[in-house]
């Protein structure tokens, strides 16, 4: 029996009306372009018959019972007999009696290849004008700023790739946000990831498709965040910061006359609460970047620890302190003026400055304690678990060499 070269995934839930369609263009292409393959249906759980239907067409079918797109896609990789993967929709919009494109750039040495349907065209009506003017370019733009990838139809349904390198990726979302993770993944890991034009037709079910415009795009939308700590927390973070300190640099000696406008103390404020809350935000990057790359949701980076061994647990601990003393020398700045008019009535605009210094300073302190110390516990466990793998290690190796004592007494 030849070695299969090529699996042609469809995940299906419930597509008697286009599954056999699909299938004999499938085997259709195999047949012509002499690919060793086969055709395998990831069954998510249908009742209206799809299981009989793919057997008869002569398809193999491996039930998934996990629901949702990417449970049903995850459980027919790992099912897949053949070195490469080719996935797309049951639905008969993709075209799987072309795909030579996919297998040649496979072959050439690429790891992932992703169908653009811009490109290659998309027919009349096979496309909501909300998803191929606002949703797709949207998110794809997204993508691409966000995790630099070279693909430009992020959301492409008809894919190729290596079924061991994407199985190395470790993918963990179960709905429709399960094609944005891989892409996303394997641009993070260094996949050779490639391009090329795909055509999209009107599908051929008569019932509405699963696809939930406003819901899976949020869904999308919400992985491209949480899967980029840089642009949610990290660049916002700096931007407060920048501001904030900006407009504390002004105001610092008094009002400030911006033609018929005068800012003061009230615009001061604003400018505290933008130091903290970027300081917080610039917390919540450094926590979420470590918490995701040490458990696998996101690839490590090798610039960022370097950056997250320089700023160890004491030296976020001595800035924080430094903090906290700018503080209380603030707060008894405020009070010497206090003293100063004998306890009695203040001028806020004077008086009120030295407490929103004090009071940022301080909350900026106390902050980075915090962050110094939960971003420390993040890394406990694997600690824990290295200091645990040495006795093992020595365990085996004696273990080896008694039996090695052994064989040398025989």
């Amino acid at each position: 029996m030849s070695e299969i070269e090529l699996t042609i995934l469809m995940p299906c839930l419930n597509e008697a009306e286009t599954l056999e369609v699909c299938i004999n263009k499938a085997l259709g292409y195999l047949a012509r372009s002499g690919v060793a393959g086969e055709v395998l249906i990831a069954d998510n759980g249908s009742t209206d018959g799809s299981q009989q239907l793919a057997e008869a067409a002569g398809a193999r079918v491996v039930p998934v019972p996990t629901k949702g797109y990417g449970a049903a896609l995850m459980g027919g990789i790992e099912a897949a007999r053949g070195r490469y993967v080719i996935m797309g929709d049951a639905d008969d919009s993709y075209d799987f009696a072309n795909l030579d494109p996919f297998v040649a750039e496979l072959r050439a040495g690429r790891q992932l290849v992703m169908g653009n349907r811009f490109k290659g065209g998309i027919a009349p009506g096979a496309m909501p004008w909300h998803h191929r003017y606002i949703g797709n370019p949207v998110l794809s733009f997204v993508g691409r700023l966000f995790f630099k990838t070279k693909p430009s139809d992020f959301h492409c349904g008809l894919r190729g790739f290596d079924r061991e390198a994407i199985l190395g990726l470790g993918l963990r979302t179960t709905g429709m946000e399960f094609a944005s993770e891989m892409l996303v993944k394997a641009t993070l890991s260094g996949l050779d990831v490639s391009e090329v034009p795909t055509t999209l037709k009107p599908d051929g079910r008569s019932r509405p498709p699963h696809l939930r415009s406003f819901r899976d795009g949020w869904r999308h939308l919400r992985f491209l965040l949480l899967f980029s700590p840089r642009w949610l927390f990290l660049y916002p973070g700096f931007a407060m910061l920048a501001v904030g300190l900006f407009l504390g640099a002004l105001l610092w000696n008094g009002p400030l006359q911006l033609g018929r406008i005068e800012i003061d103390i009230h615009t001061f404020l604003v400018a505290g609460m933008l130091i903290i809350a970027g300081l917080q935000s610039v917390s919540f990057a450094i926590i979420g970047r470590r918490f995701a790359s040490r458990y696998g949701f996101i690839p490590p980076s090798r610039n960022f620890e370097r950056v997250m061994e320089w700023l160890s647990l004491e030296r976020i601990l001595i800035g924080a302190v430094l903090l906290v003393v700018v503080g209380c020398v603030a707060l008894i700045w405020g009070f010497d003026q206090w003293a100063d008019r004998g306890f009695g009535p203040l001028n806020p605009s004077r008086t009120m400055r030295p407490m929103i210094v004090a009071m940022t300073t301080l909350v900026a302190g106390l902050q980075l304690a915090l962050t110094a110390f939960m971003s420390s516990m993040i890394n406990i466990p694997l600690a824990e678990r290295r200091v645990q793998a040495v006795p093992m290690e020595d365990h085996m190796l004696r273990r080896m060499d008694d039996r090695s004592n052994a064989i040398n007494r025989l």
